[in-house]
């Protein structure tokens, strides 16, 4: 099998798997996506890929071939992929929050507590803000699934908030650091607070619907040092909070820290767990794996709960190497499993490609930064003009050779078939604007 992960920890090279060897700190650059990337023609395309450093920008690529039984063996290439380069994780670090706050419900061992169980989190520190009701929500309660739920389909920011406060700082980086990711780092929420307003999380209780208590959490505090040696600096200034320039690169050494191979093998974690160490799977049930697959992949506007308007969250809104800047459909058949991020002049998407109708799947993540001025802060950055289309085309480049890419056996791709929502016609407003 072609199993293959790296990891990077100090000095240390810690290969799980044979078939690849490196050094630390080396960018990794495979011979084969080089002619691959060649074979686009388009101008934008090819002038990211002529001059990637400009871009910060890395790639990877699996093709998953199967067997007789339907095994799957995955085999990585890579482009310029170096997890000392930092980049900004932004939202993707949404992806391993919600798999470990489902993983921490199971581990309470409580039936009367599930994932759509009702959850009120209150306030016990400074700048902490309570969060009891969930307009949104079927119930009008939150729940760590419907916090998911928004985080998944377009990115919200605030339920990320909730789960990490739910997880506690502490917990969501040990338990990263023991499932094989000792390069991550998660030290804040998607909200203004200090490193030691961060290190702190609410209290936060578990009641039924009629509001009797089921399980109350205390309040937090992670002791645990981080290790900021690795210093991570960018760009020659930054507007602050009050829109005053500062000449001097923008320091994202405290900040959160997820390189894309990690992100690459949680989710492949995730969609195919057997393929990884047992102690790298989270710990979910069957019913976990199904909604995590449907939220994943299920669009905006398929959604009762919340209900986004499906014209400004429209299919491709967070499918970014199927998105399109002229037609926001997704192709008839295929459906992405996959975490972005944006933020700080980074695009950041990390996928599992399932085309049902032609037999193909691929994974593919890829990070970028488009920010030619070098002001962070400043709202300036070329997510459109650049960005944007360039992860289209990268997108289109390999889908389109895996439509063509000769299989001995053609993939049963059952298990990732999901009976999506249909959207009701009701008379409630849709939800226009979230915070992203």
């Amino acid at each position: 099998m072609l199993y293959v992960t790296r990891f990077w920890c100090k000095s240390l090279v810690l290969l799980l798997f044979p078939g690849i060897t490196s050094s630390y700190g080396q960018a990794r650059t495979d011979a084969f996506l080089t002619k691959l990337f060649s074979r686009n023609t388009n101008p934008l395309f090819r002038s990211v890929i002529r001059n990637p450093a400009a871009y910060r920008l890395q790639i990877i690529y699996t093709q998953i071939d199967r067997d007789r039984q339907n095994r799957p063996s995955f085999r990585h290439y890579y482009f310029r992929v170096d997890s000392t380069e930092y980049f900004n994780p932004a939202s993707t670090v949404k992806l391993p929050a919600a798999l470990l706050a489902v993983e921490k419900i199971n581990r309470l061992n409580n039936p009367a507590i599930t994932k759509f169980t009702p959850v009120q989190i209150d306030s016990a520190y400074s700048r902490q803000t309570h969060a009891w009701t969930d307009s949104t929500s079927e119930t009008g309660l939150p729940s760590v699934a419907h916090f998911i739920k928004k985080a998944f389909l377009v990115s919200e920011n605030d339920p990320y908030t909730r789960l990490y406060e739910f997880i506690g700082q502490g917990e969501f980086n040990r338990s990263l650091h023991a499932k094989g990711y000792p390069d991550t780092r998660i030290t804040h929420r998607f909200v203004r607070m200090s490193a030691d307003e961060n290190r702190h999380t609410n209290p936060l209780r578990f009641i039924r619907p009629d509001g009797a208590l089921l399980y109350a959490q205390p309040a937090a505090y992670n002791p645990d040092p981080f290790d900021f040696r690795r210093v991570a600096k960018l760009g020659k200034g930054y507007l602050t909070a009050n829109d005053s320039l500062v000449n001097a690169p923008f320091d994202f050494t405290e900040r959160n820290r997820l390189p894309l191979e990690s992100l690459h093998r949680m989710l492949q974690s995730v969609l195919f767990p057997e393929s990884v160490p047992a102690r790298q799977r989270f710990t979910l049930t069957p019913d976990d794996y199904r909604f995590v697959y449907q939220y994943l992949s299920q669009y905006p506007g398929e959604t009762n709960y919340p209900k986004y308007d499906a014209s400004a969250y429209y299919d491709s809104y967070v499918k970014f190497f199927f998105k399109d800047s002229l037609h926001h459909a997704m192709p008839n058949g295929l459906r992405v499993f996959n975490k972005v991020g944006w933020a700080y002049g980074f695009l950041t998407d990390a996928s599992y490609v399932a085309d049902f109708a032609n037999g193909v799947e691929f994974m593919l993540s890829a990070t970028i930064y488009v920010n030619s001025d070098g002001i962070l802060n400043d709202n300036k950055y070329e997510y459109e003009s650049v960005g944007h289309p360039f992860l289209y085309q990268l997108g289109q480049t390999i889908y389109q050779y895996e439509r063509t890419r000769q299989r001995t056996h053609k993939p049963d791709l059952s298990r990732f078939r999901v009976d999506y929502e249909k959207r009701r016609t009701d008379s409630r407003p849709v939800v226009k604007n979230v915070e992203n």
